[in-house]
């Protein structure tokens, strides 16, 4: 009899919530994780009582009540709504493209004004059959909005020029003509009260977890105390890259403590200029609501606030995947790796590293909870 039902490698959302699940059932679990902490790229470190964002700005939403549910059993969630802006040169613009973009881009008050001056500029573009990223952009939202807005932040997301860059990257642009800043679409909305990372450790609670530990550093001895594995790192490198390399982008950061009470005014800026380095900066006070009205939480310095600048960067073995390159020549390679694992019947493939692909956070819980139904462990 080996010693656990589970080895779970990966304490993020999908891991966590496998094990929470199976743990449940009476199943022996051991989590891993390479990372000294869990909770994976949803981590959340207490600094100065801001609760700091370590691997990007994660603002969970979905429109799944279900889901809703399910993720509201471990915590209390605050009211906040992703409102983020852009600023071009001197300029600031509300995101996603709305009627208060549209306001300071063009002085123009009604939605027929606005379609007006979109289709204008389409019209004068006159691209039927966009050959590149750029031209497939200008032919949705005209020329001024794709040079502020669009342009710059798409080269520096991909490291490539628009001209360079495939089409179908872009298929739509969310164009709003309301007077609504907020981004989502998605009826449930909001941040967890004290962090993303609590959610984890209630979910682990009382189950075996193992920090500091590289799976494939322990291969021959963790293959050997689990029935079945429960994998969420990339599929590839399990497969030792036998049929070559995933594509990734990845993202790094710059993360500072600031003595200020307020750095920007807002959660998330966007910098679209493609002469400015990074993508975004991310000010995480921001996101507990409340907290930039002057409401200040117990323990949270009032005098200080935490920024990170992010750097959207180019992939290679020793930088963390984040984005999976899910273009042709990509995906096609992952299928072959599918094909090996859907013939292993003693490991299952979890998260966006694991199905190669970009999930949210909702999408992740719907994904686990569906594998935990096909193991049999929920109804």
């Amino acid at each position: 009899m080996k010693k656990y039902d589970y080895l779970i490698v990966g304490s993020g959302l999908f891991g966590s919530i496998f094990a929470y699940e199976a743990n449940k059932k009476g199943k022996k679990c051991l989590v891993i994780d390479k990372r000294p902490n869990i909770a994976g790229n949803i981590y959340t470190e207490n600094i100065e009582g801001i609760n700091v964002h370590k691997y990007g700005a994660h603002i969970f939403h979905t429109s799944n009540k279900e889901v809703w549910n399910y993720i509201n059993q471990f915590t209390e969630f605050n009211r906040y709504t992703n409102s983020p802006v852009a600023k071009y040169k001197d300029e600031v613009y509300n995101m996603p493209f709305n009627m208060n973009t549209f306001n300071k881009i063009w002085g123009v008050f009604t939605p027929a004004e606005a379609k007006e001056k979109i289709e204008q500029e389409k019209k004068e573009a006159g691209i039927t059959e966009p050959k590149n990223l750029e031209e497939q952009a200008i032919s949705l939202v005209g020329k001024t909005i794709y040079e502020k807005l669009v342009k710059g932040y798409t080269e520096k997301q991909w490291g490539k020029r628009a001209t360079e860059l495939p089409a179908f990257i872009i298929k739509r642009l969310p164009v709003r003509f309301i007077y609504d800043n907020n981004y989502f679409n998605d009826l449930y909305q909001g941040i967890p009260i004290g962090g993303y990372t609590q959610i984890i450790e209630k979910m682990l609670e009382g189950i075996d977890v193992r920090l500091n530990c590289n799976y494939f550093d322990n291969k021959q001895e963790l293959d050997n105390i689990a029935e079945k594995i429960v994998f969420t790192g990339p599929i590839d490198e399990y497969y030792d890259y036998c049929y070559g390399e995933l594509e990734y982008r990845s993202v790094r950061f710059e993360t500072e403590v600031l003595n200020t009470e307020n750095y920007q005014g807002n959660a998330v800026v966007n910098y679209t200029e493609y002469e400015v380095p990074y993508t975004r900066i991310i000010e995480h006070k921001h996101f507990e609501y409340g907290v930039s009205l002057g409401k200040i939480a117990e323990g949270t310095a009032k005098d200080k606030t935490i920024i990170s600048r992010e750097y959207s960067d180019k992939w290679t073995k020793d930088k963390e995947p984040y984005y999976p390159i899910n273009d042709e020549k990509n995906n096609s390679l992952y299928e072959k790796y599918k094909e090996l694992a859907n013939k292993d019947k003693n490991i299952i493939f979890g998260g966006r590293l694991g199905q190669y692909k970009y999930y949210d956070m909702d999408k992740v819980i719907e994904a686990t909870l569906q594998t935990l139904k096909e193991e049999k462990i929920l109804d």
